[in-house]
């Protein structure tokens, strides 16, 4: 809007100044402010990761492939075909005879005789070298003789077992031994002893290959133990004596008194086991 012009004259210089500053001068339109800048995001800094180490795989050593054994050449020979033999059948006959010779013979013989004196064992065992005596364990007294090789046990009432002899010979000459040995003692003996045969043990070969398992069901008078002894015991009752029986033949014969009455005894075995063929 214009304002009008006023004079100036009476209100002196203060009147032109107020005029002045207000005079036909538009009042200025206030200059609208600028807009302060939006504030620039700030940049985000990415926080540094911690790094985990990886783990250290382990070394795997490979085992070296096996080499594949080479293929067999082929033969050019024909290959012979070997038949199996069959299994035998278990062997069920009591005896059977092998075509062997039937023999025996003595392998010791237990005599005994008594000297009619009376013995100092003590003495005989401090003044003879080849003697063993032990009272607390056993009253006699042991005496070994070189030759014949046998050995005899000696009481003090005389009395005098001998054993190890294979003939009648050989214990006759083991008394005399005995005498000569009680002479150095000063003991004389001046009767001739009369010997007496308590046992005469024999072996030997029945010329037969036995199955003890059916000798012991069929025999009477048997004991039969394998996993204790591996023969079988036999006692022939007619001939008072008693057998070992062995599975390849073999026979212990005891409790006979004489030679003969051995192979009597030998006799009376074989033809039992032949009538259980």
């Amino acid at each position: 809007m214009n304002i009008p012009q006023l004079s100036t004259a009476p209100l002196g210089n203060f009147a032109k100044k107020l005029m002045g500053r207000f005079g036909s001068k538009t009042p200025s339109r206030p200059t609208p402010k600028k807009a302060s800048p939006a504030p620039k995001p700030k940049k985000s800094v990415p926080r540094p990761v911690k790094k985990t180490p990886k783990p250290t795989p382990k070394k795997t050593i490979k085992a070296a492939p096996k080499k594949a054994a080479p293929s067999p050449k082929p033969v050019s020979k024909p290959v012979k075909s070997i038949a199996k033999p069959t299994p035998r059948e278990p062997r069920t006959a009591a005896i059977t005879e092998t075509g062997e010779k039937i023999e025996i013979q003595i392998v010791n013989i237990v005599v005994s005789c008594n000297l009619e004196h009376d013995i100092p064992l003590e003495k005989m065992a401090a003044t003879l070298s080849n003697t063993e005596y032990n009272p607390e364990q056993f009253p006699g007294l042991v005496i070994r003789i070189k030759d014949p090789k046998t050995s005899a046990l000696i009481f003090s009432s005389g009395n005098v077992v001998c054993t190890g002899a294979r003939s009648m010979q050989k214990v006759e000459e083991s008394i005399s031994k005995i005498i000569e040995s009680l002479e150095k003692i000063g003991i004389k003996i001046k009767i001739k002893p009369e010997i007496k045969i308590q046992n005469m043990v024999a072996s030997g070969s029945i010329g037969m290959a036995l199955n003890l398992n059916v000798l012991a069901m069929k025999l009477d008078n048997t004991e039969y133990e394998p996993e204790q002894f591996p023969g079988l015991v036999y006692k022939l009752m007619e001939a008072k004596a008693t057998f070992l029986l062995f599975s390849n033949g073999k026979v212990v014969c005891t409790g006979t008194k004489s030679e003969e009455a051995v192979h009597n005894a030998l006799r009376m075995l074989v033809d039992n086991l032949k009538r259980l063929k």
